[in-house]
């Protein structure tokens, strides 16, 4: 399927395609723009009715479909965030996650969701055939067209603003650490999807149209004077740069002030490659190359311009100064340029070194350099000959699918690389492609996926681009390599012109490259297959390693060579098929690699093997036939010829011959005084025999560098030194210096020393050798490679007075630096660095060469140099750096910091010292003459950062910490936080600052390294051993490795890396960290955070938090009541025993008591029940998100004994609750409960569910869930070897059904399904990796489980014989059941106890059933009603409250009561107390909300719900925590059920009535007053609970009087268009969608709705009241649509779907009212004020009052004690604040200025100069504000108008 076909099924399910785009857009510098952009679609089908488009942070205002205004909904799934999270908390960071990809996949179809209008038709224009393109089309093609048919296109205007975007746009503004930074504006590629975050549009990659641009920006960003408007060297203007081409720059037709750009881009562009960037830029045009032969060529050749920011001009020539040249190769090589010009513009804060768009690049103002620099030119001639080649091949190419993003990307570097070589030459390009490929080999071993994955469709990962892009211009290297020894092609260089031309064409469809198409391309032009290179190297993973042996047989005259191939990368996945799948690890490379054997006569040969097979023999053909030590051939009198030609100085006879050894004739080597002083050393008589007996001189393996692989290959020292001087290849000589690296002699010294001294030899290869004299310097051979370097380095330095000086004891003064030779300044830098890396076999530096750094760092002279020498500097001191630390590592168990292997002596002290004061002295000097890009601060820091880690100075926040701040440069704080990583930074001080660094820092460069850093440094400070586990877990890390169980190695290092997390997590400065956990949850959900901050602290979140299981969400059916017949007096009186708790350290004597009705006993969700003592019937309910309650009916001694009711802190009686869902299933009274008919303990269920419940949650159990399904699973032959299966699902259905006599048969079934895992799967697969993992989870649990039953189990056996306890209980047979009526009322009778405390808490008393209510209550040693008492009981214990009834006259329990038969379990009137859980909260939530009254202390300030359940281990353990017994409470205070209070209310007679008045009136609140009781009999009030809903707690109201004074705030007058605007917003949203028309009770399934809402509500409804004009005030409309949220609580259960959308709805509708009533200054006071302080200020009597008191500046510091600072004013907080619009009116403004008078006096005294200067200021400020105020009410007197309305000239940013 080609390109076409699938750009075709994308427009059909999208239903349209985009044909163009116009934009225009006003930008204004502050930090917003607002315009239109038109949109031309292209209708796909007749059937399309809504366009959905993508657009984040935009504000759209209008939008049209051809010329009919369009309804819309603009959804940003980012802003909405915070909908449903009532309270952040650390702990659910899995549910922030999940939210997070859910905005990221609803934001997938587009944010802007368009109705097109009923006048706008569809009308198709046509049918048209459509070929198909055979260019990029793997499959064979079954159509040869198809039939398309056109529709007319659409245009969509689309109106929308931007204020302070968060991604997408930076606006760089001055600041205050930043003054004279110049602003600017550019997109930026902050993140995946950042087009859509500035203009409407198909965010797609392979979405291209037609563009057109329109800018409007002020013509000057500067104040300018109008009598100097034609003076062009007032100000520079302001200048737009495009993608696309500029067509015109006119003046704005109305302002004169504004100009407006015009660009056009005709070529079909994607908007992820569309860019543009706008400030005051100085603008340099680069001239065309001048050829003699074609005077014509200039103007073909295409236009570049470049642009910078005012102060950069100077670096703008020196840094482009390539660009020409690479635009000629490009386009000579490889075709004509793509687009009509190309631009670059260097801006400041850019997150990446470049962003590529269409004809247009912005790259960061780093890569800027002057004409002294050195490394940072090739770093830019690199980077911007990269920028122009993917113009070519990445802007203009795009790949087909993600997966061939290889190819683009390696096709810009490779051509990268082929002008980089002809800029920089052969030597380098290879030297490059060389270390470029070792890079691959070590990364490549098994870690990283082929460069190209077809069944990928999503891009990338981040951490895998780097390798691809690395990897890809070398697998293009190699193919080119393969190409070209086919003999009819020349490689790459004939595929890529054809390539490109494609393009241009219009042959490749829509310009996308595939991987198939290019590799069929390269077979046509070549003729090579190239199937197996494919599959080894583009869709394989990993690089072969070689060992390869070279003999010679002289009987068979060749050379033997035996290779052997091994692949690291399979040798990795060789055990684990499923990585093998999806790594694609290739297990043999084959291919033909040429060697090249230098014979005896110096003539080189090449042969070809064939490599087939992994380990093979090659008999390889010798040429010569005489030995090497025969000296008369002709090549050898050659040689000699050439030889003395060269000594006698014609050197171009040598160099023509080519066989003199590479500094032949150096006078070192040849006069005997000089190779004495350098110890140069000769071959032996025995080296010179073997050399002699040689047959050839060297072998080169793969000579023609076509394999990216590890050769090992091993010959004679002599032979690599022949290599080393005699081939010419920068590649050979570089294998040769690593093989002469690893044989360390005299010979092998002098041998490097010669390269290093030879300026022949390329100087990459010169800095190698320097580098491999390291090796050298050993003691064996008394340190001579140190030797060499000195003598090496002495040729900078002042000669010694004494030629035979000891240079291992003199002094290096370095002579005037000249770096005028480059060559020789990169050999320099690299000898101090080989210098610093020589080391005792103690590990420590020799005192010479820390010396030798010093006195480079104290006489360095840069005077005369025309140079910078900043990177030489930084080199030095990060080798000083290297020096002082010791490389031995630490003995096994030292892991502190403060444990240091080598002390150190008085001289290294003195060292350390000097190294340290001449760092500083570089560190100031970078303060006063700043180096490029301070990097020289940069190395002291990281030299302070790497002397602190090895513990030579302290390592204090305090060194790095003033350098983290704004105003320095970007890259100077980020090594300054680099640092502070390394430190304790997670202390409380530091932590608030770099989370308030992650969140509002203005770099978002920093912002992220910050927050990347922070996640990365955890691991290195545990490494470090700043936070050590304790002696537990390292116990239970010594895990003995024998080889012999390999599972267990893979368990020991995933169970270290378990117990590293479990030590951060319970570190108390870390994990416990309260800063941490008030501050990550609110940064990560802020909408303007950073995109990469955010999932950052997502990551810190993971590893320090402890997660929370978030609930799944419940699937609710709504099945509306039917009633059923029966009659109201043959209600049975059901008798259940009362669950028995335990008392503390007592069996506690069971209390019944009779009930004629079902009691409730509720139940916080949270509270887990205790055990029942035996012979109890338990119901225990299931645990969901919902609160839950639970049924329990006392047996009926009494006929009279009324109903006990506890109330939990979530729960409260709603007489008028409708049931919703299935209530809690009830056990029948006298039977045994299913799940215990086998015999299993009511103990053992719940420790067997416990655990059940732990290992379903458990993220190693998702394969053990539910049965083996063969088919599914894959797994024909499973029940053939497993004869018993088992899963968890399997175990719980046996756990309910009753099927286990005990916990261990549980158990037994446990490990049953374990053994079964692991005999079916092999050994190291995944699922027996699982099944280890969680058989370890469960044996934990388990053991916890045993132990804490034993002690259970115990406990009971020592309160087995309290004191006055009746014989147990004994059950008789099940009887047959008693119905009786309910019996009357009687007074209530209590059984005395002995252990009963002497006071017992009253008991509130209710009846409910379905008809009826009756509630009574219990007398305290009286008939007498009792003062209401309050229980207190904390919400998290999780052991219920015991009631107790105190009564004059004993009880007997009935023992032998048979108990009836299940009838009615309560459900319909447990759910009315449900619903009246969540109607009651908002009822008390709006009553305190409307009269603002105080609460009391008691009732708290919220209803919160706890969501998180206790843990099974919780569950078990509180069966063995004695209850504690409750201290009653004396007071007659009331307080709300919030907040875990447990009320037990007293009579409500008089206070129904206060309650029917109060919730008659309009305004409603929650009086928390506490008042007496009333001690009145109170009367029944049968029959009334559907009439007036009563609280759950007593709520006594205040005096008439006082709630009618209350409400007193004055209303506000309706504004319907503010009303309007908000009920817009609110249909918006998705969720509103239920609450828009009324409620049909029919329609809707809720027959019962209107008999429980009395006043129905809907936005509907008001939007029709607000059209008729019944809305008085704002109040009224506020106060119905709250009623809308409050009828939608009161009638559905909490958590269901209806309460979740009013959830969101409301909190919208919260936020837009804040809008609309937020209070603020007009526009014309604003205005009015600031002038006034403006030209105040101005003044000289405002000095004292302009900054802020600074105490220690001015040396008072007792200010703040006197002054707060709280209080604390000046004019410069004042203008802030004036500016924030922190001011609701002119008399708070006036309010703050008299407190700065005031503090000035109160501070100085009246008399004092202050004083009277602080009078003059407030009668002055007094005065214009009174002046200022007379004259704006004239004018509003006099009907001016324009004091009122926002002028049309609009402020400039300075």
């Amino acid at each position: 399927m080609d390109n076409r076909t699938n750009s075709q099924r994308e427009h059909l399910r999208r239903g349209f395609s985009i044909s163009h785009q116009k934009v225009v857009l006003e930008i204004d510098f502050s930090g917003s723009l607002w315009g239109y952009t038109e949109i031309t679609i292209i209708p796909a089908s007749s059937e399309l009715r809504t366009i959905l488009l993508h657009c984040r942070q935009s504000i759209v205002h209008s939008v049209h479909v051809g010329t009919h205004v369009a309804e819309f909904t603009h959804m940003d799934p980012f802003v909405n965030l915070l909908n449903g999270v009532s309270e952040p908390d650390c702990h659910r960071h899995p549910e922030l996650k999940r939210k997070l990809y859910s905005a990221l996949q609803e934001g997938d179809e587009g944010e802007l969701s368009i109705a097109i209008p009923k006048e706008v038709s569809l009308k198709p224009t046509g049918i048209v055939n459509s070929a198909l393109n055979d260019f990029s089309t793997p499959e064979p093609q079954a159509q040869p067209s198809q039939q398309v048919t056109e529709f007319t296109p659409i245009v969509v205007k689309i109106i929308y603003s931007l204020r302070n975007p968060a991604e997408g746009i930076q606006f760089v503004r001055p600041t205050e650490s930043h003054p004279y930074r110049v602003p600017h504006v550019y997109t930026t590629p902050s993140c995946p999807d950042a087009a859509r975050c500035w203009v409407p549009c198909i965010d797609s990659f392979w979405e291209k149209c037609t563009w057109e641009f329109e800018f409007v920006v002020p013509r000057y960003l500067e104040e300018r004077d109008l009598s100097q408007e034609d003076d062009p060297n007032d100000a520079i203007p302001t200048v737009v740069v495009c993608s696309g081409e500029l067509v015109e720059q006119v003046a704005h037709p109305y302002n004169s002030n504004k100009t407006i750009f015009l660009f056009s881009q005709a070529v079909l562009t994607s908007v992820q490659h569309i860019a543009f960037a706008t400030g005051p830029f100085h603008l340099r045009s680069i001239p065309a190359d001048n050829i003699a032969d074609e005077p014509a060529s200039s103007s073909s050749q295409p236009l570049i311009y470049t642009f910078c920011l005012p102060g950069q001009e100077s670096f703008l020539t020196s840094s482009t100064s390539t660009l020409r040249s690479a635009m000629s190769f490009y386009s000579s090589e490889f075709g004509s340029y793509p687009f009509g010009s190309f631009k670059l513009v260097f801006v400041d804060e850019l997150p990446t070194q470049r962003f590529d768009s269409s004809s247009f690049s912005i790259v960061t103002l780093d890569l800027l350099h002057g004409d002294d620099a050195i490394e940072p030119a090739i770093e830019t001639r690199q980077a911007l000959s990269h920028a122009l080649a993917c113009q070519w091949v990445g802007i203009n190419i795009q790949p087909k699918q993600w997966s061939d993003l290889w190819l683009v990307n390696g096709l810009a570097s490779y051509i990268t690389g082929l002008f980089m070589r002809r800029l920089l030459g052969n030597n380098e390009y290879r030297f490059r492609l060389k270390k470029d490929m070792e890079r691959v080999i070590e990364w490549d071993n098994g870690g990283m996926p082929p460069i190209c994955q077809p069944q990928h469709y999503d891009p990338p990962d981040s951490s895998i681009l780097p390798f691809i892009n690395l990897k890809a211009p070398l697998v293009l290297h190699i193919l080119d390599r393969r190409l070209g020894k086919s003999g009819t092609s020349l490689g790459l260089s004939r595929v890529l012109p054809k390539l490109f031309l494609s393009a241009i064409s219009g042959e490749m469809q829509n310009n996308y490259l595939s991987t198939h198409a290019f590799l069929r391309m390269c077979r046509k032009v070549s003729s090579v297959d190239l199937r197996s290179f494919a599959e080894q190297w583009i869709y394989g993973s990993g690089c072969p390693s070689f060992g390869v042996q070279a003999t010679f047989n002289r009987k068979k005259m060749a050379v033997e060579i035996t290779m052997k191939q091994e692949c690291p990368a399979f040798k990795v996945h060789e055990g684990n098929e499923v990585s093998k799948i999806l790594m694609k690890p290739v297990p043999f490379f084959e291919g033909q690699m040429t060697i090249r054997i230098h014979e005896a006569d110096g003539t080189p040969y090449e042969h070809v093997l064939d490599i087939r097979t992994p380990f093979k023999r090659y008999e390889v053909p010798f040429n010569t036939k005489y030995k090497r030590v025969r000296r008369n051939t002709k090549r050898y009198l050659a040689r000699q010829a050439a030889a003395q030609a060269a000594a006698e100085g014609d050197t171009e006879a040598a160099e023509a011959i080519g066989m003199i050894d590479m500094g032949f004739g150096l006078e070192v080597w040849e006069n005997e005084q000089e190779r004495e002083n350098w110890k140069v050393a000769d071959w032996t008589e025995e080296d010179e025999g073997l050399m002699s007996g040689a047959t050839y001189e060297w072998i080169r393996m793969d000579a023609d560098f076509e394999w990216i692989a590890a050769l090992k290959f091993e010959q004679p020292d002599f032979m690599w030194v022949s290599q080393l001087q005699r081939d010419r290849d920068v590649v050979a000589q570089l294998e040769a210096l690593h093989a002469l690296a690893k044989q360390p002699t005299a010979i092998v010294s002098s041998t490097l020393t010669k390269t290093v001294l030879v300026s022949n030899y390329h100087y990459r290869i010169r800095c190698e050798a320097a580098a491999a004299l390291v090796n050298c310097s050993i003691r064996r051979l008394d340190f001579l490679g140190l030797f060499h370097l000195f003598k090496l380095f002495l040729r900078y330095c002042y000669d010694p007075e004494d030629s035979k000086q000891d240079l291992f004891t003199h002094n290096y003064i370095p002579k005037p630096n000249d770096f005028t030779d480059l060559s020789e300044y990169f050999v320099r830098k690299s000898l101090v660095n080989a210098i610093s890396r020589i080391r005792f076999e103690n590990g420590k530096t020799p005192s010479v060469v820390r010396q030798f750094l010093i006195d480079q760092l104290r006489y360095n002279d840069n005077t005369a140099n025309p140079y910078s020498d900043a990177y030489y500097i930084c080199t030095i001191i990060s080798a000083a750096a290297c020096s002082n630390v010791s490389t031995t590592a630490p003995e096994r168990g030292e892991l502190l910091p403060s444990e240091v292997r080598v002390e150190h002596n008085a001289e290294d002290e003195e060292l350390l010292k000097q190294t340290l004061t001449e760092v500083d002295r570089y560190r100031s000097m970078d303060r006063l003459i700043p180096s490029v890009h301070n990097i020289v601060t940069i190395a002291a820091l990281e030299f302070y950062m790497v002397l602190g880690v090895a513990n030579l100075i302290p390592s204090h926040p305090r060194i790095f910490f003033p350098l983290t701040r704004e105003g320095n440069y970007v890259p100077v704080r980020i090594a300054a936080f680099d640092g502070l990583f390394l430190t304790k930074w997670y202390t409380p001080q530091i932590m608030r600052y770099v989370l308030a660094v992650m969140a509002n820092d203005s770099s978002r460069i920093v912002r992220r390294h910050v927050a990347r850093s922070a996640t990365q440094s955890l691991a290195l400070l545990v490494q470090m051993g700043e936070m050590k586990s304790n002696s537990k877990d390292a116990e239970s890390l010594m895990i003995e490795e024998d080889g012999s169980h390999p599972e267990k190695s893979k368990e020991s290092k995933k169970t270290e890396m378990d117990a590293m997390i479990k030590v951060l997590r319970k570190d108390r400065e870390v994990g416990k960290n309260e800063i941490f956990r008030d501050f990550a949850v609110p940064i990560a959900l802020a909408p303007d955070v950073d995109y990469e901050v955010r999932w950052c602290i997502l990551k810190l979140l993971d590893i320090l938090i402890r997660p929370v299981d978030e609930t799944p969400p419940t699937v609710r059916i709504h099945i509306p009541s039917t009633p059923v017949a029966e009659a109201p007096t043959s209600l049975p009186s059901a008798k259940i025993p009362l669950k028995a708790l335990k008392s503390t350290g007592k069996a506690s004597n069971q209390t019944t008591v009779p009930s004629s009705l079902h009691s409730k006993l509720k139940i916080p969700a949270n509270v887990t029940p205790a055990t029942p003592i035996e012979g109890s019937r338990v119901v225990v309910p299931s645990r969901t998100s919902t609160p839950k309650s639970m049924t329990i009916a006392l047996p009926a001694s009494d006929p009279a004994r009324p109903k006990i009711a506890l109330t939990g802190p979530t729960a409260a009686p709603n007489p008028k609750g409708k049931p919703k869902g299935r209530p809690p299933k009830l056990t029948k009274s006298g039977h045994t409960p299913k799940a215990q008919t086998a015999g299993l303990s009511t103990v053992d269920y719940r420790a067997s569910k416990a655990a059940l419940k732990k290992l379903t949650s458990n993220k190693h159990a998702k394969l053990f869930l539910q049965p083996v399904d063969p088919i599914r699973d894959h797994a024909p032959d499973y029940f053939t070897i497993i004869k018993h299966p088992m899963d968890l699902y399997t175990m719980g259905s046996k756990l309910e059904q009753g099927m286990y006599k005990d916990r261990f048969e549980f158990q037994v079934d446990f490990r049953l399904m374990i053994d079964n895992a692991k005999q079916y799967n092999m050994p190291n697969s995944f699922v027996h990796n699982e099944a280890i993992s969680l058989e370890i989870f469960f044996e934990k649990q388990w053991s916890i489980i045993n132990k804490t039953l034993d002690q259970h189990a115990s406990h009971n056996a020592e309160a087995a014989v309290p004191k006055n306890t009746p014989k147990p209980r004994v059950l008789p047979p099940v009887p047959q059941a008693r119905f009786s009526p309910p019996p009357p009322p009687r007074k209530p009778q209590a059984q005395p106890s002995s252990s009963a405390p002497p006071i017992r808490p009253t008991i509130k008393l209710k009846v409910t059933s379905q008809q009826s209510a009756l509630p009574t209550e219990v007398a305290t040693g009286s008939s007498k009603p009792s003062k209401p008492r309050v229980i207190k009981s904390k919400p998290v214990d999780p052991v219920p409250i015991t009631p107790t009834i105190k009564s004059s006259s004993p009880i007997e329990p009935d023992v032998d009561a048979p108990p009836p038969p299940y009838i009615d379990d309560g459900s319909h009137d447990l759910l009315q107390e449900v619903l009246a859980i969540e109607r009651e909260k908002d009822e008390l939530k709006r009553q305190r909300s409307l009269l603002k009254s105080q609460e009391s202390a008691v009732n708290g300030s919220s209803s919160k719900r706890k969501h998180e359940e206790s843990s099974a281990e919780d569950d078990i353990l509180a069966l063995a925590t004695p209850a504690k017994r409750e201290k009653p409470t004396h007071s007659a205070s009331t307080s709300s059920s919030y907040n875990g209070k447990l009320v037990l209310p007293a009579a409500k007679s008089k206070q129904k009535k206060d309650v029917s008045a109060l919730y008659a009136g309009s305004s409603r609140s929650n009086s928390a007053r506490s008042t007496p009781a009333v001690d009145t009999p109170r009367p029944s009030l049968k029959g009334k609970e559907k009439e007036i809903p009563v609280p759950p707690t007593p709520i006594t109201t205040a005096p008439p009087l006082k709630i009618k004074k209350q409400p007193t705030v004055q209303a506000t007058p309706i504004n319907e268009k503010k009303c309007k605007d908000i009920l817009k917003t609110l249909n918006k949203i998705p969720d509103s969608a239920i609450f828009l028309v009324p409620v049909d009770p029919v329609r809707d399934g809720c027959p019962t709705y209107f008999d429980e809402i009395k006043h129905p509500m809907d936005f509907g409804t008001i939007s029709t009241k607000l059209g008729r004009g019944e809305y008085s005030s704002m109040e009224d409309f506020r106060k119905d649509m709250e009623l809308v949220f409050s009828n939608c609580r009161q009638f559905n259960p909490p958590g269901t779907f209806p309460v979740i959308c009013a959830d969101v709805v409301e909190a919208a509708f919260k936020k837009e009212w804040a809008k609309v009533t937020e209070k603020r200054l007009s526009w014309a006071e604003k205005r009015g004020l600031q002038a006034i302080l403006s030209t105040f200020v101005k003044e000289d009597l405002s000095f004292v009052f302009r900054e802020p008191v600074d105490p220690v500046l001015l040396g008072i510091p007792t200010y703040f004690d006197i002054i707060p600072r709280k209080d604390a004013r000046d004019l410069r907080t004042i203008k802030q604040k004036l500016d924030a619009d922190k001011y609701e009116t002119v008399d708070a403004f006036e309010a703050d200025i008299d407190l700065m008078v005031r503090n000035a006096i109160k501070f100085n005294g009246a008399d004092s100069e202050v004083g009277i200067i602080a009078v003059k200021v407030r009668d002055h400020l007094r005065n214009a504000v009174a002046n200022w105020k007379a004259g704006s009410s004239k004018k509003r007197k006099d009907g001016d108008k324009s004091a009122s309305q926002q002028p049309m000239k609009k402020l400039k940013s300075s």
